[in-house]
């Protein structure tokens, strides 16, 4: 059957209840994290209030497949930075970010698997190091673009000379954590590749 276009509408009830209009069948939140597997599009909506609500009932997929054992996605590192964001004057820059990284990796998806293939035979890490170089490189590029517009620092002596009269790059320390959280995400990637590849 060829999906459709539209997106499919779910309605959230007072109770809590989620309603998929396309089938006439009350679904959970389950179901809908196999709609988003399956790439099937939907739209949540407040029954009563009308209101787009589909952000939240996606986060809501995501910590109830967190809560999963063995189903971390998340690094602790990445959300610790990820809250630090909220209200900062690079949060406007993180939504894009995040998104043109997910897409890439999801293009590269197949050849990611290939390489981690290749990253634990005998050919050693070459492989794996030229990805994470190449998204490091990536994250980079992205804050250097906005570079102009910097972070202020947030108190006295706050912006760490790197040499007399010069001063760290604007959101040096996000990139460092960025890469930490980057390579920490290879690793989780990589024990659940061994997993599905005994």
């Amino acid at each position: 059957m060829a999906k459709s276009e539209e997106p499919v509408i779910i309605k959230k009830y007072a109770n809590r209840r989620l309603y998929n209009t396309g089938t006439s069948t009350y679904v959970t939140l389950e179901d809908l994290a196999s709609m988003v597997k399956a790439g099937e599009e939907f739209v949540v909506y407040d029954a009563k209030t009308s209101e787009d609500i589909t952000r939240s009932v996606l986060t809501q997929i995501i910590f109830e497949q967190e809560n999963k054992e063995g189903q971390n996605l998340l690094p602790i590192n990445f959300l610790r930075t990820l809250i630090r964001f909220y209200g900062d004057s690079m949060q406007m820059l993180v939504p894009r970010y995040l998104e043109l990284s997910i897409d890439n990796f999801s293009r590269e998806q197949g050849k990611f698997r290939d390489q981690m293939a290749q990253a634990f035979s005998a050919t050693g890490f070459g492989p794996l190091e030229n990805m994470a170089r190449q998204n490091m490189e990536m994250i980079e590029r992205a804050f250097a673009m906005f570079a102009p517009f910097g972070r202020q620092p947030t108190s006295a002596g706050a912006a760490a000379t790197t040499e007399p009269g010069k001063t760290a790059a604007p959101g040096s320390d996000e990139i460092e954590d960025l890469k930490k959280q980057m390579e920490e995400m290879q690793k989780r990637i990589s024990r659940l590749t061994d997993k599905e590849n005994p």
